[in-house]
């Protein structure tokens, strides 16, 4: 491929992409393929976004897209002469076999296109794959997913999926909240919550939550550096100081009480990081990330997980209460999130179409393909209850916007409502929703404070 001039930053690709997949794929930002942990100006890097093929259909044509950005020390625009191989498989044992990369002369940033050969493609396996991009200008190169070879991107079949059609969505039937589970005004005293108001731009403040096995809810308050604890019944809030940036992050708190933070942010070329925290606030360690995080849970083992970009992959951050170093991130790198349902739950979002997939070692084991005549934005939420799962995303037109709730189970489509967005403060991208045992969490905002709502679900348990 010839040499194309990279754009200075990837926001706009991030902007459109981030929170279009979760729990299987979301092509987004990618730091270098190493973490750096010293402050010294970074070394030439490649960013790159792509958007896996999660869950694929018998009849659709399957290309793996990739956008290439070269940066240097001072981070400005110059030539970058992107050359990538793809190696793609069978199922996921044997060997690999290089297919050829084209450049997309329509995309005018310059994206580079392997189209999967329909053998593999339509296997009934699937397919498992990785890509290597490299600079020849600069040496620069990163390889997608990060663990490569050893733990490559995998693309699975979906075979007799119940389909499910929402029509057209109705934006002025949104369901009232079972309960209000807490409000708080912005601020920083006690109880309340830090507001950060930026000129011109939309408020930030409680950027996530989470909700305990016990029901106390957990607000990060990263404005005031702190996690703030509501226990059931229990009106006044109690405050817990963490060592955090004070910038925008997720969280997730495992059943031993331990906060786990993903701070999104960082310098150009520098990893995100996971911290750890104890019941008292104190750090329990910290784990650079070797991709950036888009988002973070708890599995039931108590792991810390994060969705990393831009393979799209899930990987360990903590594991047994320890940093998941760097080779273990890569080796576990996963295209579903870990489920008791199943081994994997995969999701992904296409354009105004949704495919969910329960999987195991055999392939999709249960399946839904979800259509919609209004856009789709981020999907929110995805999570197994029971022998549900329950599926939360964005539907939006030019004027208006609400999250629609699916409660999907073997007969399909079972329960559905609408939920007002809520969203007058930025929060974390994927952060609005939680679900524990049969009720759905929403973490929402006015301009009078923050508040979290419960919605008990209909679930097949």
């Amino acid at each position: 491929m010839d040499g194309r001039r990279a754009p200075r930053r990837l926001a706009t690709v991030a902007g459109v992409v981030a929170g279009t997949v979760v729990g299987g794929g979301l092509g987004a930002l990618a730091g270098t393929g190493a973490a750096q942990r010293d402050d010294s100006p970074p070394k030439p890097w490649i960013e790159a976004a792509h958007l896996p093929p999660l869950l694929t259909t018998a009849d659709e044509r399957v290309e793996l897209r990739y956008d290439a950005f070269c940066f240097t020390e001072t981070n400005v625009d110059e030539p970058c002469d992107v050359h990538a191989t793809v190696h793609v498989r069978r199922d996921d044992s044997g060997a690999f076999r290089e297919i050829p990369v084209t450049e997309d002369r329509g995309s005018p940033d310059g994206r580079f296109v392997a189209t999967v050969p329909p053998s593999l493609a339509r296997s009934p396996a699937g397919f498992s794959y990785y890509a290597v991009l490299r600079d020849a200008r600069t040496g620069a190169t990163t390889t997608l997913p990060a663990g490569g070879a050893e733990a490559p991107q995998r693309s699975r079949p979906l075979d007799r999926p119940i389909e499910i059609s929402l029509g057209a969505h109705r934006f002025d039937a949104a369901r009232r909240a079972s309960a209000r589970v807490l409000a708080a005004p912005w601020g920083s005293g006690a109880g309340a919550v830090g507001l950060e108001p930026g000129r011109h731009l939309t408020p930030v403040g409680g950027s996530s939550f989470d909700v305990a096995p016990d029901g106390t809810v957990h607000v990060l308050d990263e404005a005031n550096r702190r996690v703030l604890r509501w226990r059931p019944g229990v009106l006044a809030a109690y405050a817990l100081p963490v060592a955090i940036d004070g910038m925008i992050a997720d969280l997730a708190v495992a059943d031993d009480g331990t906060t786990y933070v993903l701070e999104t942010t960082a310098a150009p070329g520098k990893p995100t990081v996971v911290r750890a925290f104890d019941g008292r606030g104190a750090a329990r360690g910290e784990t650079p990330l070797v991709e950036r995080g888009s988002q973070l849970r708890v599995d039931r083992g108590g792991d810390a997980l994060v969705l990393q970009q831009p393979s799209g992959q899930w990987m360990a951050a903590f594991e047994a209460g320890r940093p998941a170093s760097e080779s273990r991130q890569k080796a576990t790198g996963r295209s579903g999130r870990p489920s008791a349902a199943a081994e994997e739950l995969v999701v992904l979002r296409a354009g105004d179409e949704i495919r969910v997939a329960l999987v195991d070692g055999h392939g999709a084991r249960r399946s839904w393909r979800i259509t919609s005549k209004s856009p789709l934005a981020e999907v929110q939420l995805a999570e197994p209850v029971g022998r549900s799962v329950v599926v939360v995303v964005r539907v939006y037109s030019d004027a208006e916007d609400e999250f629609r709730v699916l409660v999907l189970d073997q007969r399909g489509l079972v329960e559905t409502f609408s939920v007002a967005s809520a969203d007058w403060a930025e929060t974390a991208p994927l952060s609005r929703f939680r679900v524990r045992r049969s009720s759905l969490y929403q973490l929402g905002s006015t301009p009078d404070g923050l508040f979290v709502d419960r919605f008990d679900l209909e679930v097949d348990r």
